[in-house]
């Protein structure tokens, strides 16, 4: 009987592409991390579920790198349908058009005036 959770089995990350597995993959080393704190701190009701954990680690490791390798089939993701973009509304901004007038207290070139 594999150790681990059941969403993990080999057949099951088989069908997962690339970054599912790396999301996964985060996903168990973060819980490893929090499951190692609370035994640090006497928190930790279930010592085997480190185990577990870090099988599930070594098992998307396993497979990564079976794909990289060639041994293992390389999954594409399947192909999501672009959604429609909505068109955005613009704003008219409300600065005024500019004039060939020269601003009123800056000082222009006689060059600028023209």
């Amino acid at each position: 009987m594999a150790l681990g959770a059941k969403e993990l089995a080999t057949d099951q990350l088989d069908g997962f592409d690339k970054d599912r597995l790396v999301e996964e993959l985060r996903k168990a080393k973060e819980e490893l991390f929090n499951l190692r704190f609370q035994s640090a701190t006497g928190q930790l009701e279930s010592h085997g579920r480190l185990k577990s954990v870090k099988r599930d680690i070594a098992r998307i490791y396993t497979v990564l790198r079976e794909r990289e390798l060639g041994i293992r089939p390389e999954v594409v993701a399947p192909v999501e349908e672009a959604k429609p973009v909505k068109a955005e509304k613009t704003r008219k901004s409300k600065k005024a058009a500019p004039t060939d007038e020269p601003v009123v207290g800056t000082e222009a070139s006689e060059e600028d005036a023209k």
